[in-house]
């Protein structure tokens, strides 16, 4: 035999939701909370790094599937941090909820002030 799910009396006042709580649920049941905490990433890179992979590197973005998008200053450099990507990618993804899959290093001008 089938139950219904129980009936809510419409005349008894259900409790305000915090919206940090409210915002929160979307979040997750959008899929962007995933996508927000990947983003994070970028804000991280230099502490998550270190100040000499920091000085000649410089992340902007976060793709959909998770790749992290990283400017490099040499051709060098961007060698050897390939080498270095399964370590970065273990710092990268040390706390995070969302998981960082893949690093896409792409010589390039750094874009500092």
């Amino acid at each position: 035999m089938e139950r219904s799910p129980p009936r809510r009396d419409s005349n008894r006042p259900q409790a305000p939701t915090a919206i940090a709580e409210a915002l929160e649920s979307w979040l997750k049941g959008s899929g962007l909370r995933k996508r927000m905490d990947l983003a994070t990433a970028v804000d991280e890179w230099p502490e998550l790094v270190g100040p000499q992979i920091s000085a000649v590197t410089q992340a902007f973005a976060v793709t959909p599937d998770g790749t992290l998008l990283v400017r490099v200053a040499t051709h060098a450099w961007a060698t050897e941090l390939g080498l270095m990507t399964p370590r970065i990618l273990a710092r990268l993804n040390g706390s995070r909820a969302g998981r960082v899959q893949h690093v896409r290093w792409m010589v390039g001008p750094l874009d500092r002030p």
